[in-house]
Parts: C-alpha cells; sequence; structure tokens
C-alpha cells in the first residue's frame, strides 16, 4: 500500500494534508469527512457533507498552516466557503484548500513517526495541539510496534490520565487510539517514509479522528 501511494505522488518531497489522509483511511483508520480542491479549480461539496464546515490551505511549501492564517473555521454557508477559499487561495505557495467537517472536541494527542539516524523507525506520542511544543510531555519507542507496546507508550506521559476520564469526563477509547499508533509504527518502518506527522488526533468514547496530517518520503539515495 506504501509503494503504491509512493508511486501515485512520484518526485514529490512532501505530501498534502489529504494525500496523507487518503492513505490512511485506506488503512482503515478515521479521518473528517471532506473534499480537497484545487487552486483555481471549480469548488463542488460533495453530497452530503455538513457545515458548519472548516477551510484548510494545502501546500507543500507551508510548514505550519496557522503562521500564514490558513484556516477558517466555523463555516456556516455557501457564501462563507466562498469568501474563505478565495482568500486561502491567495496565500502564497497555496496549491489549494481542504474542505471539511468540523469535528466534534476530544481529548487530543499527537502521534509522529521518523527515521532516527542513530535508533532507525520510531514513534512519538503525546498531548497534542499546541500544547505538545509547550508541555514536552512526549514519550518514544521503536517501530514497528505491537497493540501492548502502543498502550505501553501512551501510559508514559504524564497527561495520560485525561485519556482515562477527569472531572466527570468519560474515559477515551484506548483500542481506536491504539490502531492509530501501530500503523504509524507500521508506515515508518518500511524505510520509505521519512516522518509522519499526526497532530492532533482527537479521541473520542468511542473511537478517534486523525484532524491533521503531514508526512514525506525518504529522499533517494
Amino acid at each position: 500500500m506504501i509503494t503504491e501511494f509512493l508511486e501515485r505522488h512520484k518526485g514529490k518531497t512532501s505530501f498534502l494534508e489529504h494525500e496523507v489522509k487518503g492513505l490512511l483511511k485506506d488503512m482503515g483508520l478515521s479521518v473528517p469527512n471532506g473534499v480537497f480542491t484545487a487552486k483555481g479549480e471549480t469548488l463542488r461539496l460533495p453530497a452530503g457533507l455538513s457545515y458548519p464546515l472548516v477551510a484548510k490551505v494545502s501546500s507543500s511549501k507551508i510548514a505550519s498552516k496557522s503562521d500564514v492564517r490558513g484556516v477558517r473555521l466555523g463555516i456556516r454557508n455557501e457564501n462563507e466557503l466562498e469568501t474563505a477559499v478565495r482568500e486561502l487561495f491567495e496565500i502564497e505557495d497555496a496549491e489549494g484548500a481542504l474542505i471539511e467537517e468540523t469535528a466534534p472536541a476530544g481529548v487530543e494527542v499527537i502521534i509522529g513517526g521518523i527515521i532516527d539516524r542513530q535508533f532507525g523507525p520510531v514513534v512519538m506520542f503525546g498531548l497534542g495541539g499546541v500544547f505538545v511544543e509547550l508541555s514536552k510531555d512526549v514519550a518514544f519507542a521503536l517501530a514497528p510496534l505491537t497493540r501492548e507496546d502502543s498502550h505501553w507508550i501512551v501510559r508514559q506521559v504524564k497527561s495520560y490520565r485525561l485519556l482515562e476520564g477527569v472531572r466527570g469526563r468519560p474515559p477515551s477509547d484506548l483500542n481506536a487510539l491504539s490502531d492509530i499508533i501501530v500503523a504509524v509504527g507500521e508506515i515508518i518502518s518500511t524505510g520509505l517514509i521519512r516522518e509522519i506527522d499526526l497532530n492532533p488526533v482527537a479521541v473520542y468514547p468511542r473511537g478517534a479522528l486523525i484532524l491533521d496530517a503531514k508526512a514525506s518520503p525518504l529522499p533517494p539515495g
């Protein structure tokens, strides 16, 4: 599956968000319902896509969407959507826009994978969203990971209690979270992907949803 994915996107140094999410969806993982529109194309929403929507700039050259004001939230109708997409297309290096349904709030985590020069394929897990840079509450494990390994790495972070349920909140679905962690381990263990970053992943009492995704291939040679 990874080989076929790389063949379809041959020559790219990094993949667009909807491309990575397409791969993850093919692997059986959950991503928001959405549609990608390339810059210059006419926007056509698929049947069944429900407001409110989120629109995000897509570009292989933009490292952080928030740094370029490349995210529009709470889009309530077609007029707002057209305005949002037009503004996103005006951002320098924009290649298109990804429009998705707004995901419900959940416990946000980050799951990443990288090929380390010393240790080889490594998976990282931690508290997600913008807080991962502030808290540094992350854990690492060598890939590939078994399901038991995935539960171990989750328990290594101090914020693990958030997933158990605090202040009356129900516990999160650790099996759904485990599925994503194991999949990231499988991807990075192929030696074909240099790094993959899922941040955030929203974990719910039932299920988990990958809200943002980045990945880049291993350079040739």
